[in-house]
């Protein structure tokens, strides 16, 4: 029987130049890791350790506005991390924003190339064939971030938009378009900076020189999906004047 395959593709035949992407879609647990437990309670396993909160209604709601296809993975980010290079020494997280992963405390060399074959590497190679399709391809890869860190201050940012030194051309552009909505903190490389070596971003797009923009929005933005159509229904314009504004 063939094994499930790690991820979903949604809207593939769909002709538009972008590529929506969203690496930590769910929070699922394979059976063959840990009888499909981490060794966490659900309530931790329901926060943004385990996934983006939010971010996949949001991405579908994107893709479909935008008439373009989109790639999900369907493994939580503790299992493995899809959005980490492979030699990334938190690409299997044994603690997590003050949480303890029991099931990746052993996980030695062997336990992380299984992972990588059966989940990661299967994810990658869908999005690569994805961002193929066309000479033209665009990725807006749809992530979220937690407006709190256990023991940190709150975050200020509504919509932060990542990029790499190597490509900022969206970026930068996305940047000035919703900070000229007036009514949004938008963060430049916040809450985190745009750019690991071996990423989704680094491989799929700056290795190909694929225009690219990250958006991370505030995942109590986006919690319900209500909230992912509302915000899609105002991202989409943007994204598409921006596109057609960059000449890319």
């Amino acid at each position: 029987m063939n094994e499930k395959q790690p991820l979903s593709i949604t809207g593939e035949a769909r002709p538009g130049r972008w590529l929506i992407t969203c690496d930590h879609a769910r929070n699922t647990v394979p059976d063959w890791v840990g009888g499909g437990d981490l060794g966490i309670d659900a309530e931790d396993m329901a926060r943004h350790i385990a996934y983006d909160v939010g971010a996949l209604g949001l991405s579908e709601a994107l893709a479909e506005r935008l008439d373009s296809p989109m790639i999900a993975s369907d493994f939580s980010r503790l299992v493995i991390d899809p959005n980490r290079g492979e030699d990334d020494p938190t690409l299997v997280m044994k603690l997590y924003d003050g949480t303890i992963i029991p099931a990746n405390r052993h996980a030695d060399a062997a336990e992380v190339e299984r992972r990588l074959d059966r989940l990661y590497r299967p994810y990658h190679a869908e999005y690569a064939r994805l961002a193929a399709r066309r000479d033209d391809t665009v990725i807006c890869a749809v992530h979220s971030f937690t407006p709190r860190l256990r023991g940190r201050p709150p975050r200020p940012w509504d919509v932060g938009i990542l990029h790499a030194p190597a490509d900022p051309r969206l970026a930068y552009e996305m940047i000035a378009a919703l900070e000229a909505e007036g009514d949004l903190c938008v963060g430049d490389n916040q809450p985190y900076l745009g750019h690991l070596e071996g990423d989704s971003i680094d491989r799929h797009a700056l290795a190909h020189r694929r225009p690219n923009v990250l958006i991370e929005l505030r995942n109590d933005l986006i919690a319900t999906p209500e909230q992912q159509a509302a915000w899609a229904d105002r991202l989409t314009p943007i994204l598409t004047r921006v596109l057609a504004q960059s000449g890319l």
